[in-house]
């Protein structure tokens, strides 16, 4: 049975041979493909069009996909799969520290990238579900922390950046949106969920990190508390900012 609302995926790769067969097994499988050859070429797609996730190159001319993906993350939350024939743990921590929402090394096969497609797609759609976070908010502001979600930039009460990775971003963006509410570990992993090979996926030891950034006194939090048995609530009052309040 076809999808009524396929997803919309945008291949970003300046080899014409790649993008044919991305977008060719792609559509048989009842996804629509835009592809692209540069970032120029991108940004041009992604005015036009509404898309879903992107897979991106790593070697581009001129701009390539790290250079890329940092743009992105910069101005969108927009699903980013990195396409890569480096395979130094090193190049996949790079990527997934810059936003992406995994890393694929060449070669793969299409069923693969197929599989890596729904799983980022599914994650997404869970975090939107769980959160219900709206399309034009911004901002969260809270105790006087700021978290800019267009530009996943964390701000300290006293004006300093704080630096979160993807998982850590994803995790207080959930808090952030459902303050007050018990978040289960299930919900706040497929939330946080990132690549298996390089990230610690105890939700656990994720929640634990946030908390050295964010609290006082780690150990004794007012902001991310542990509700024993059912998971965790964040405890302070959240406001939201959308774009036109910047």
């Amino acid at each position: 049975m076809s999808n009524e609302n396929p997803p919309h995926i945008l291949a970003v790769d300046d080899d014409p041979a790649m993008t044919a067969l991305i977008a060719d097994y792609l559509r048989d499988h009842d996804m629509r493909v835009t592809v692209a050859s540069s970032g120029k070429e991108m940004t041009e797609a992604l005015k036009e069009h509404a898309i879903d996730l992107i897979i991106l190159d790593v070697r581009m001319p001129g701009e390539d996909g790290m250079q890329i993906a940092r743009r992105i993350r910069d101005h969108s939350s927009l699903p980013i799969i990195i396409v890569s024939g480096r395979i130094e743990e090193a190049d996949r921590v790079m990527a997934l520290e810059l936003g992406a929402d995994d890393y694929v090394t060449k070669p793969f096969s299409s069923r693969e990238l197929l599989a890596r497609i729904r799983t980022v797609l599914r994650r997404t759609a869970a975090v939107q579900l769980l959160t219900g976070r709206q399309p034009d908010v911004r901002a969260y502001r809270f105790a006087g922390w700021e978290l800019n979600t267009g530009t996943r930039k964390l701000t300290s009460p006293a004006g300093l950046r704080v630096e979160l990775t993807n998982g850590e971003f994803s995790l207080l963006s959930a808090f952030l949106a459902a303050p007050g509410r018990v978040l289960s570990r299930e919900q706040l992993l497929e939330a946080s969920r990132l690549y298996d090979d390089v990230i610690d996926r105890s939700i656990d030891v994720q929640i634990l990190r946030l908390r050295r950034k964010i609290e006082a006194n780690p150990s004794n939090p007012q902001f991310i508390k542990t509700e024993r048995g059912a998971g965790y609530i964040f405890a302070a009052p959240v406001e939201r900012f959308s774009a036109a309040s910047l």
